[in-house]
Formats: C-alpha cells, sequence, structure tokens
C-alpha cells in the first residue's frame, strides 16, 4: 500500500514555523505577548491552545492566511479564511481589478500569477510576446508557468541572451522566499525543479545572504534581427481576507529602452487592424 505522510500535530507544525522564521521561543513570546514557558508548553504538547491564541502566533509568524488556516486545523479549529476559486460572484470585484489593470496596462505585457508562478489571466500584449518568441509544440508546463518557462529549454531560454544572470535573480529572489517557508512549501519544489532542469550551473546552488538583493534586472530578449529589453514589477492586492486573493500577483512588464517600447506599440496597432 501506498504511504502517506501524516498531517503534523500543532505543537511540531507551530516549532517548524518558528524556526522557519528564524524567531528563538523567547521572541515568539514577546511578539505574541505571553509567557516563553507557554510556547514551550503548547510546542511539547503540555498545553492546548485555543483558537485565539492560534491566531495570534499565526499573526505573530506573519504566515500567510493559507498556512494561518492550517495551522488551526492542526489545533483542531475549523478554518477562518476562505479560499474562492477566481471564478465564484464573490470574487468579481477583484476579476474586474485584474481586468482593468492588464487592459490598462497595454500595450504593454502584464500577466495575473498565483502562489506558485502559474500564469492565471494575461493581457493581448503577453500572448503577443509569448506567441512570437514560442512556437508550438512545447511542453504544456512552459505554457503555464512563468519560472518553467524561463529554464526549460523549450521555452524562452534560448532567446535570453542574458539567460544566466536572469536565471540568477530568480533562484535568488525564490531562495529568500523558501528559507522563511516549510520544507514542504510550494516556493522550495519549485526551486528544486528549475534547479534540476539542464545546463543549470552548480554555482546557483550557492547562495550568499549578506548580499543585498537586486531590485530587477533586465531581460535581454532576441530572435532573428529583434531585440528586446523589459523589466518587470510584481503588484498584490492590499489587505485581503481571501487565501486565493492574497495569492494572486500581478506581474507588469515595462519597455526598458525606445526600441523596445516602439516594437511593443506597432505590435499592438498591427494586431488592431
Amino acid at each position: 500500500m501506498p504511504s502517506t505522510i501524516a498531517p503534523l500535530g500543532f505543537g511540531p507544525l507551530l516549532r517548524q514555523w518558528r524556526t522557519a522564521r528564524r524567531m528563538s521561543q523567547q521572541q515568539l513570546a514577546i511578539e505574541s505577548e505571553v509567557s516563553t514557558r507557554h510556547i514551550s508548553y503548547v510546542e511539547n504538547g503540555k498545553s492546548s491552545p485555543s483558537r485565539e491564541m492560534v491566531l495570534i502566533l499565526a499573526s505573530a509568524l506573519d504566515l500567510p492566511l493559507r498556512e494561518r488556516n492550517s495551522l488551526l486545523s492542526s489545533a483542531g479549529f475549523a478554518p477562518v479564511y476562505r479560499e474562492t476559486d477566481l471564478s465564484e460572484p464573490e470574487m468579481l470585484p477583484v476579476r474586474h481589478a485584474f481586468d482593468t489593470i492588464l487592459s490598462h496596462h497595454e500595450p504593454y505585457p502584464a500577466i495575473v500569477l498565483n502562489r506558485g508562478w502559474d500564469l492565471v489571466q494575461m493581457n493581448n500584449a503577453f500572448m503577443r510576446l509569448f506567441a512570437f518568441f514560442l512556437v508550438p509544440p512545447f511542453d504544456p508546463i512552459v505554457g503555464q508557468n512563468v519560472m518553467h518557462s524561463l529554464f526549460h529549454p523549450q521555452g524562452v531560454r534560448p532567446h535570453v541572451q542574458n539567460w544566466e544572470e536572469v536565471a540568477g535573480f530568480l533562484i535568488d529572489r525564490l531562495y529568500r522566499e523558501s528559507i522563511t517557508e516549510l520544507e514542504t512549501s510550494e516556493s522550495r519544489r519549485l526551486l528544486d525543479a528549475l534547479l534540476a532542469y539542464p545546463g543549470v550551473p552548480s554555482r546557483m546552488t550557492e547562495f550568499d545572504l549578506s548580499a543585498a538583493p537586486r531590485v530587477c534586472v533586465t531581460v535581454n530578449l532576441e530572435k532573428n534581427d529583434t531585440r528586446l529589453q523589459l523589466f518587470s514589477t510584481l503588484t498584490t492586492l492590499g489587505t485581503p481576507i481571501d487565501v486565493t486573493a492574497q495569492e494572486l500577483r500581478i506581474e507588469s512588464y515595462f519597455p526598458a529602452d525606445e526600441v523596445t517600447g516602439e516594437w511593443l506599440r506597432k505590435a499592438a496597432a498591427s494586431a488592431a487592424n
């Protein structure tokens, strides 16, 4: 029979998150305004936390809403935060916001991503850019996930002239995100998958956290005589109380030079005719 991994109880799960957040029991106690002994007792199973205490601890650890629900479930309580599918009527304001932002960003590319960097929505400019650099057939993961698209040999990787620079920037970002998460987190699984692609330099597995992370990197794309330079920004929804809404983000691309801006504007004008 296939083996299954039993879910962690509240104490071990709390300890894992505290360790991932680089917090001592004393630090967590101070942030939660409880005694260090109480933190020790709940971690060791000598004391059962109330629902309110679980939420206080989750807030002190700055956990995402999904993980706060998991912490509540491990303590025997029902989840507090909803996870609503984006297609549901309740999410109409969110869909409208995404539609508005993406359409107003034309003729420049913009996409909506989930927490695993999967494509959820894209504007026409991104579709045009994607179609220009990627010609089917290609592995489905290339069209589903922007990280895999950059690392997969069938993705945009052959067209990125400064691929090692861009890949190193993204690997560093993913690693910095993953070290404050559990070993089983989606960020860590994605990081492992990207590093396993052929041709990824071994030095990308060596991380220097003492170095300040770069704010952004310019992606230099080239196909035949077309050379484009783009950089991007990430935007999240403010103060969401829904798991889905918190995990969605918008990546907006901007031209890094006038040549790229002109190419994007001409591509939009050509598509409109």
